[in-house]
């Protein structure tokens, strides 16, 4: 699949709307462009065995988030406390910032 754009960015807080973590709440900390997947904060969680190396000496089984597809998470918007979907907001200048559907919150740092 070809590089494609994405509705959420690095940083941005996301409600999983299916899958076995349906209904959590986490920060993504990886966007994958390339198979439209993102790594969240706390969701996905699989076991990697890791071999030992110099930072881990010890070497053993390791819990970490794995990728998901993007479709499956929904933008969080902080001041409806719930689930939303985005639009675009033209500031004039020819910026656009994202803004929440239910409120029309800016959703932009």
């Amino acid at each position: 699949m070809p590089n494609s754009k994405i509705h959420v960015k690095k940083g941005d807080t996301v409600i999983v709307i299916a899958g076995k973590d349906a209904g959590k709440k986490g920060k993504v900390l990886a966007v994958e462009t390339k198979g439209s997947r993102v790594v969240v904060e706390g969701i996905n969680k699989v076991k990697r065995h890791t071999k030992p190396t110099k930072a881990a000496p010890q070497g053993g089984i390791v819990d970490q988030e794995a990728a998901i597809a993007s479709s499956n998470v929904m933008l969080f918007c902080p001041k409806c406390n719930s689930a939303t979907r985005i639009g675009k907001k033209d500031l004039g200048d020819g910026n656009f910032v994202r803004q929440c559907k239910k409120c029309g919150e800016l959703l932009e740092k």
